[in-house]
This record gives structure tokens, sequence and C-alpha cells, in this order.
């Protein structure tokens, strides 16, 4: 396939996701597992699980930029740029349009039946992704109780991901090498970049750089990006509160990355140019963040202790997505509503009519838009 095909099916694969991919971090995960390993093989399912554990390492989306590693697999460089920004146009393309209307009219259209709907679908969407990584991944039992360890303290809230990942990458590293009298290698940590911050007053170039810090900083999923823009846009007077959430709920409601809340908060601050800069401003350092790291990825494997250090740091990200699927499971299986849409959703996806993500996220926003009329 000549470099112009590859990029062209890059861009396919992930504008398709930047449209259906509903249902956050874990749930993007999940269906890029299956368009890029299950059905097209750009890689094996060894090489994706490294770039997932490698991505909870650096800052910024985690779903988004492994978008941009899939894309430099297939297509290089210019792939990585194609990919991100295939998966996150769309979002930003809708989350921009809902800015407008609640701009222009103070109110934002009723999509929450339909979002309801999806968040029980893709409990299934995610537990088929763990099931495939899993048998991957647990290479060991001890992997397997470093991987239940994360599940626990995780979804108890004990400690945060990075944290948890990290933890779990030295333990089970220094474990390994001890096991089999392996010799030990030291760990780059890569430095985090901090911007200048913007000067008081908006200014586009002031949206920019608040939110190029932003996105310089933020470890872990899209959903934390509250308590960085409450500290960095709130405490400076730039929004309100309510004004806040309404952004928050926006990039939840829309499919693609969270941080399309980004767009969303910089045409309330400035406008069309606000909502461009804030954008680019936030994406910017994942696009920078995986071209330094991509090329380092494969050659992990070279090293016996980082080579351990990347098993333990993929089962504890697996172990993420399960804390993530029981806490999500605990919030939308509150009634029968949400229980029969998930077992649907289990159904099409390990039954024998098995469907793809697209049907079941799609499945799942039609169902909870109806039974909201019930």
């Amino acid at each position: 396939m000549t470099n112009a095909s590859s990029l062209a099916e890059v861009a396919r694969v992930f504008f398709k996701l930047g449209c259906i991919a509903f249902g956050g971090p874990a749930a993007h995960l999940a269906m890029m597992e299956d368009e890029v390993v299950t059905k097209r093989k750009w890689m094996t399912r060894e090489h994706f699980l490294d770039m997932m554990g490698a991505t909870n390492l650096i800052p910024g989306p985690n779903s988004t930029e492994m978008t941009m590693h899939c894309g430099h697999v297939r297509a290089g460089a210019a792939g990585m740029w194609v990919g991100g920004a295939c998966f996150i146009v769309p979002a930003v393309v809708t989350t921009g349009l809902l800015a407008w209307l609640y701009v222009s009219y103070g109110t934002l259209p009723e999509v929450a039946p339909w979002v309801q709907g999806i968040k029980p679908a893709v409990l299934a969407v995610i537990a088929a992704a763990v099931y495939k990584l899993g048998k991957k991944a647990l290479k060991s039992w001890e992997l397997g109780v470093i991987g239940a360890l994360v599940v626990l303290v995780c979804t108890l809230g004990w400690v945060n991901e990075i944290t948890a990942l990290l933890t779990a990458g030295l333990l089970g590293a220094g474990y390994f090498t001890a096991r089999d009298r392996l010799s030990t290698s030291g760990i780059a940590i890569l430095p985090l970049v901090m911007a200048p911050a913007a000067a008081k007053g908006i200014t586009t170039t002031g949206v920019f750089l608040s939110f190029l810090k932003t996105g310089a900083i933020l470890y872990g999923s899209g959903y934390v990006l509250f308590a960085y823009l409450d500290a960095e846009l709130v405490e400076r007077g730039w929004l309100t509160t309510p004004e806040l959430l309404d952004a928050i709920a926006m990039g939840q409601f829309t499919p693609g990355p969270v941080l399309s809340t980004a767009t969303f908060v910089g045409f309330q601050l400035d406008g069309i140019g606000g909502a461009l800069a804030a954008t680019a401003g936030i994406f910017l350092p994942s696009f920078l963040f995986v071209l330094l790291t991509h090329r380092f990825i494969v050659k992990l494997r070279q090293y016996p202790f980082l080579s351990r250090f990347l098993d333990a740091v993929n089962v504890a990200a697996l172990g993420v997505m399960v804390a993530v699927m029981i806490t999500m499971g605990q919030a939308t299986l509150a009634d029968w509503k949400g229980i029969t849409i998930a077992a649907l959703g289990a159904f099409f996806t390990f039954g024998p009519w098995k469907l793809s993500a697209m049907w079941i996220i799609a499945g799942g926003a039609l169902l909870g838009g109806l039974l909201h009329l019930v």
C-alpha cells in the first residue's frame, strides 16, 4: 500500500472513530483496538498494549494520543498528524456548534437521554477489549495480582491513575528483575513542560497559552480536566463555575476526546478565535509528546528491566480500564433501563450474533432515547 493510500486509510478510520467514539477514554481504546488490531491488523496486540502503557505515562489525553501512535505505525509521522487530527475534528466541530448555540441562546439541546443509553452500552465494548488485551498482557499469575491490585486501589479512589501505573510498573520490574536475577536499568522520566501563564485579561494569545499549559501538564483521562480548568479559569475570573460545568458536560456529550471541552470554553471566552486558540493549545503538546516518544516504545523491549516495567504498566492500564468499567457500571446500572441496555450490549458483543462497536453504541443511544419515553 502506498503512503498516500495508508494516509487515506488512517484518515477514514480515525474520522469514523471521532464521529462515534462516545463513552470516554476506556471506550475509545476498546473501539480503537477493534479497528486497528482485530479488523485491520496494523500491529500485534502486544504492540498495541505497549503503546497504550507508554501513553498512560505521558501527559495528555490517552485515547487521543493512541490515535497518533496508531497513525504513526500505519503511515509514519504524517500518519500521526492525520490520525490525531481526524479523531479530534468531529468533536471540535460539534462542540463548537454547541458553544455557539449556548452563547447565542443561553441553552443547550436535550441530549441527556441518548447519552444515558450510550453509557451502559459501552460497558460491553470495554469488557470485550479488556478480555482480548488481557489474554496477551497476563503473561504470569504475578502480573494478574498486580492488575487486580490496581483495579482495587483505583476503584476505591485510594490513588490516582498515574500513581497506580508508575507504582505497578516499578514494583513489577523490580520483582521480576530480582526473581530472574537480571541487571537493573534506570528509567528516564520526561520532564513536564510548563508554558508561561497567560496575561491578565482575555486575549486570543492568552487563551492559547493558558490551554497550552493545561495540555502540557494534564495527566490521566480528560475527566480530570475540570480540576485543571477550575484553577486556571474560574479562580482567574474568566469563567463562572456553572459555565465551566456546562462546558465539561458538552465535552462528555459529544463523541471523541473529552478535551473538546476546550473548544467550548474558548468560544465562551473569545468567540471563534478563542475556540481555535484553545483547541490548538490543549492538543498541541500531545502531538509533540507522541512525536518524541513513539520511536522509543519498541526499543524498550530490548532492555530486560524496561521490558518488565512495560509488562507491569500494560496490566495496570487494563486494571484502570476495569476500574472505570466498575465505576461506570455503578452509575449506569441503577435501574432496569440501564441493565437492559447493558445486557443487550453484552449479548451482541459476546453472543453468537456479534455486532461492531459502532452498532453497539448506536443501538444504546437509540434505546436510551426510546426508553426515556416509557
